[in-house]
């Protein structure tokens, strides 16, 4: 039985491609640098994945900045302001289009799907040249078969690619990037006659937008673009491998029906649709590619329901014809526990990064072949059931709180006209008040304080009173600039999640979870293990100094219960709904804490989905 992975992080388990970007980019080191550590990154990934076992290995799946801005490499779909005259596109156009340069600006970026990854969104226009104009996908599965690993390439799909670009400045609003679909496809032919040439046997085409819910033209798209390519792939096997949702009914009916395509990956943790859908219908002779290890979160697999799952599909599909795989590529978990050293034994048990996820994939392929590792899955039963049964992950006082919410505690009790009235009578603001969003910069002085307080270095008198003399120096300069409402600056905040995690019950942190977000930007986030109750208030102590350094109204700033839930790795073992409401109901004890002290109350709330 065959095991696959969709993809896995570039940055490496301690950052190592973060660092290496951020010191070429600062001048510190060579192009030739930065190219060693990318080197070694891609060959330890790929013999980690050789050694585990994995049949199926991706390949062009690192990127210096982003798996989109790669494709628009490709296909030199490079914006007019960059002044790029032709050629292989180098690091520096390739930078500039990512980070903008000194003259001109970068391309816009947005939301990878519901992930909290971020794209470089490609601009189109009907004038737009496209070229082979990059050689990384080549080059990389060269690399790799030269270290004896035989990778299958990936790529952004070509459809996907045209449905995720934008019209760029000054185009016609009628203009749909789709519509330039025959002209992109010569370039996807010269990549996959390298490919062909150099030996491939499998290439990967990502279309995730088949997830999405497409309207009829959209839908015949692949259809035309995988009949336009289906000579050029002659010879291949052909994966299109989608990801983060369920595929509609119709879009399934589209993929399934593509003749030039080998085999079909599918999300089926997300995707509990889909699984019905390829158990009602399956085309004969195909390959399944079964995303049941999840690649969102941090949580050990339930090996015993996968592989139920995966026994059902035997019958539907054929023992031969199915792959195990990851819901999605790797990129959005953390890199490897091992890294860990600090990580609450018991609550490790529980987990399971990239590099472990690999080893799951891996152990779901041979039990379906007939060699079940029988101490793995005992080990892995014995985790489940330990976080079942761990005290530490519920709290009967929380968990009755969220259930006694009524439809009438989601609403506020008051009308808006009543609070503004209320407000005003209090306040007495001026028609149009100004104030900020509430974080002033975080000085390398602020970060030092905060490190060396965290390390026991300095006395919690010491910190107290740097945070004390930063937030003077705020409250003075909004004074100046004769802001109504002002902000205390945040400087004893390390980040807008984290900050409220460690002070509420059921969080955890990692020493090394970093997750890419963007190019070299990384964030880590908490892990949710348990019930969520707030234990002493978290922020009424700065927001009362603050308020006592001016006669102005001081905000008191929160991060709203959507953004931290969003913003961490949240428990798969109850819905996560009922996280968020634990969330927001030990949010709502600080705001009345912080009402009890006159302040007036902010909630950050980036990211509502």
């Amino acid at each position: 039985m065959a095991s696959h992975i969709v993809g896995y992080p570039r940055m490496g388990p301690k950052r190592e491609l973060k660092f290496a970007l951020e010191s070429f980019w600062d001048g510190k080191s060579s192009a030739e640098d930065l190219e060693k550590v990318a080197t070694d990154l891609r060959a330890s990934i790929w013999k980690q994945m050789a050694d585990a076992g994995i049949k199926y290995i991706p390949s062009n799946t690192f990127s210096y900045y982003d798996q989109v801005l790669d494709t628009t490499a490709m296909l030199g779909a490079v914006p007019d302001r960059y002044s790029w005259t032709g050629g292989e596109i180098n690091l520096s156009t390739y930078f500039s289009m990512a980070r903008g340069n000194a003259t001109v600006p970068a391309m816009e970026m947005t939301k990878w799907f519901d992930t909290n990854y971020h794209f470089i969104v490609p601009e189109l226009a009907p004038s737009t040249k496209f070229s082979y104009s990059s050689h990384k996908a080549i080059n990389e599965y060269k690399e790799a078969k030269a270290l004896g690993v035989d990778t299958v390439p990936v790529l952004v799909g070509p459809v996907s690619y045209l449905l995720l670009s934008k019209a760029a400045k000054g185009v016609e609003k009628s203009f749909s990037p789709l519509s330039l679909l025959s002209s992109i496809l010569p370039v996807y032919k010269e990549v996959i006659a390298e490919l062909k040439a150099a030996g491939a046997s499998w290439i990967q085409f990502d279309e995730p937008t088949l997830v999405k819910d497409l309207e009829s033209h959209q839908l015949s798209a692949f259809s035309a673009a995988y009949a336009e390519l289906e000579s050029a792939l002659s010879g291949l096997n052909v994966l299109v491998e989608t990801y983060f949702a369920d595929v509609p009914a119709d879009s399934y009916k589209t993929l399934t029906s593509l003749s030039s395509v080998t085999a079909y990956g599918f999300d089926l943790e997300r995707g509990t649709k889909t699984l019905e859908l390829v158990k009602s219908g399956f085309p004969a002779g195909k390959y399944l590619f079964a995303g049941v290890v999840d690649g969102r979160n941090i949580w050990a697999d339930d090996l015993a329901a996968s592989l139920a799952t995966l026994q059902s599909l035997e019958a539907v599909v054929g023992k031969d014809k199915l792959v195990v795989s990851t819901s999605c590529s790797l990129m959005h978990t953390a890199v490897d526990l091992v890294n860990e050293t600090k990580l609450d034994d018991e609550i490790k048990s529980w987990l399971a990064f990239a590099a472990q996820k690999v080893v799951e994939v891996n152990a779901l392929a041979k039990a379906l072949a007939g060699q079940k590792d029988e101490a793995y899955f005992a080990a892995n039963a014995a985790a489940l059931a330990s976080r079942r049964s761990s005290p530490r992950v519920t709290n009967e006082e929380v968990q009755k709180a969220a259930t006694a919410l009524k439809g009438s505690d989601h609403r506020r009790a008051t009308t808006v006209s009543a609070r503004l009235d209320a407000q005003q009578k209090k306040l007495n603001l001026p028609v149009l008040p100004t104030t900020t969003i509430g974080s002033f910069p975080q000085t390398v002085e602020l970060r030092r304080v905060r490190r060396e307080y965290k390390a026991k270095k300095i006395s919690e008198e010491e910190y107290t009173n740097a945070i004390k003399e930063e937030i003077s120096k705020v409250v003075k300069i909004q004074e100046e600039l004769d802001i109504d409402v002002l902000v205390h600056g945040e400087p004893e905040r390390n980040d807008m999640v984290e900050y409220f995690g460690e002070q509420l019950s059921g969080f955890t942190f990692t020493a090394n979870g970093w997750v890419q977000s963007y190019g070299s930007r990384c964030v880590k986030p908490p892990i949710i293990y348990g019930d969520v109750s707030r234990p002493n208030p978290m922020t009424v102590f700065w927001s009362k100094m603050a308020q006592s350094m001016t006669a102005r109204p001081m905000k008191g700033m929160l991060t709203g219960p959507v953004t931290i839930l969003n913003w961490s790795f949240v428990r798969n073992d109850q819905p996560r709904f009922e996280t968020c409401y634990q969330i927001a109901l030990a949010i709502k004890k600080e705001v009345e804490d912080l009402e009890a002290g006159g302040i007036q109350v902010s909630s950050k709330l980036t990211r509502l989905l």
